[in-house]
């Protein structure tokens, strides 16, 4: 018999597959308020969004501030407006300059672009528009200079930086000013738009107690599961790097023998996938709130401004909002990009642990500040790279077992286990379309039934 938790609690899970009905850019307006959950769009069943489980809706409601119907409404609103996002990033092209959600509910989406003309498209589609100096590549392209000198130079007393899409500039976390504006000198911005944020906090991985379901590492030093997937036929689940080597031997929560570090990547990012043994099932759930679980349906990436609730065995189940995508954070140990940094609370022992938006998989911890009694901030590992890394494909509630396609970035046919990133062309059935949001492909979602997540060219 496979070795299990003893599983009591009532599993909710959001599987339903629909159509988009949302007209191209900018022929069809869809100037409406964003739908409200009894009337989801099928952008919102296709992602999951449309049934969301009552662990998820209990801590958007006590950690947000939101009433019942305000937390369903937020997660419709929040999958509906990712695709709108998308489309409208393909149309803008180079003068796209970010997209967020905003207010209780997500209702309000905003698009920015360099280009006033812009301004009716946007409009048209349902969404604020605003226009900025700075394209999203741009803003980009300067971080990836504060990455550069993060390679020359100390970064203790700038721990983190990011670009701020809503503000539309770089910000630097400093300690002291000088500190801020020596980075960004180094880093040959001196002059240019970019913020420095005083703080005296210091981000610090989170290892010490799991998140979801508890794994040693050594028989010494706990973590926590992040998401089940499969490495071909192998099972396994991903979690931080930092939490162990390749080679490591890891025992399951009841301390009997489960698995190996087949691949751990720290610092550069904090990646890692445990091989396990087989009888250890791979499931799509994650823990929630007293002993209830929720099941991931898949990876697509939420927007900033969008809920994302955090699983730790330390601080329970919480949420919060994703701040930024694409941060830097240096840690004492060494420095990670590509993180999201988020306004979920946790504390050490969190780290490794499942992020969830609505129904779609986003990520696992990786370090922070602050607690849970007085607030703070996290940041987590996006899974997406990590299956497209290491070659793994996500357990879901749809069940699909596939082999990951190769990670080349060239145009090919459309396949069924790849990491697509949003922009990203593919062909099916001699049909060309292009990915409107990043998320890793299952069987049930090829691009003509999945206008939420492709656009035909």
């Amino acid at each position: 018999m496979a070795h299990r938790h003893a599983r009591t609690a009532r599993r909710s899970a959001a599987t339903a597959i629909g159509a988009l009905v949302l007209a191209g850019l900018p022929a069809a307006a869809a100037a409406d308020s964003a739908p409200v959950a009894g009337n989801a769009p099928s952008a919102a069943r296709t992602l999951g969004a449309d049934r969301p489980s009552p662990p998820l809706l209990g801590a958007l409601q006590r950690d947000l501030g939101l009433t019942p119907a305000q937390a369903s409404e937020r997660l419709v609103n929040e999958a509906e407006a990712g695709t709108r996002a998308g489309r409208l990033r393909l149309a803008l092209g180079d003068r796209f300059a970010g997209a967020w959600v905003r207010g209780d509910t997500s209702r309000e989406l905003t698009v920015a672009t360099t280009g006033a003309e812009d301004v009716p498209a946007i409009e048209a589609q349902g969404a604020k528009a605003v226009v900025v100096e700075r394209t999203l590549a741009g803003l980009e392209a300067a971080k990836a200079k504060l990455d550069a000198a993060a390679d020359r130079v100390k970064t203790l007393d700038t721990p983190v930086w990011y670009v701020d899409v809503p503000k539309n500039r770089v910000v630097v976390q400093a300690t002291s000013q000088e500190a801020g504006a020596a980075f960004v000198e180094a880093a040959g911005l001196e002059g240019e738009d970019v913020g420095i944020r005083m703080t005296q906090e210091r981000p610090r991985l989170l290892q010490d107690i799991t998140g979801g379901d508890a794994f040693y590492i050594e028989d010494s030093a706990r973590c926590s599961v992040g998401f089940s997937v499969t490495g071909g036929e192998q099972p396994g689940f991903v979690t931080a790097g930092h939490c162990g080597r390749p080679g490591d031997t890891t025992t399951g929560y009841d301390r009997t023998a489960q698995g190996t570090f087949r691949a751990s990547t720290f610092p550069g990012e904090d990646m890692a996938w445990v091989a396990t043994g087989d009888q250890w099932r791979p499931t799509p759930d994650v823990k929630a709130q007293d002993g209830q679980e929720v099941q991931v349906t898949g990876s697509v990436q939420a927007l900033v401004g969008a809920s994302v609730c955090r699983s730790g065995s330390t601080t329970g189940w919480h949420c919060g909002t994703i701040e930024q995508h694409g941060t830097s954070v240096s840690y004492p140990q060494g420095r990670v990009d590509g993180l999201t940094r988020t306004t979920v609370c946790a504390e050490p022992g969190d780290s490794g642990g499942p992020y969830v938006a609505g129904a779609q998989a986003q990520g696992v911890t990786s370090g922070g500040s602050g607690d849970c009694t007085g607030g703070g901030t996290t940041f987590y590992q996006p899974v997406n790279p990590v299956l497209a890394d290491f070659g793994l494909t996500l357990t879901t509630a749809a069940a699909q077992v596939t082999t990951p396609a190769p990670q080349d970035g060239t145009a090919q046919e459309w396949a069924a286990g790849r990491v697509y990133e949003a922009g990203d062309t593919v062909t099916r059935d001699g049909v060309r379309y292009q990915c409107l949001q990043t998320h890793q492909a299952q069987g049930a979602w090829a691009p003509a039934g999945t206008p939420a997540l492709w656009q035909r060219l």
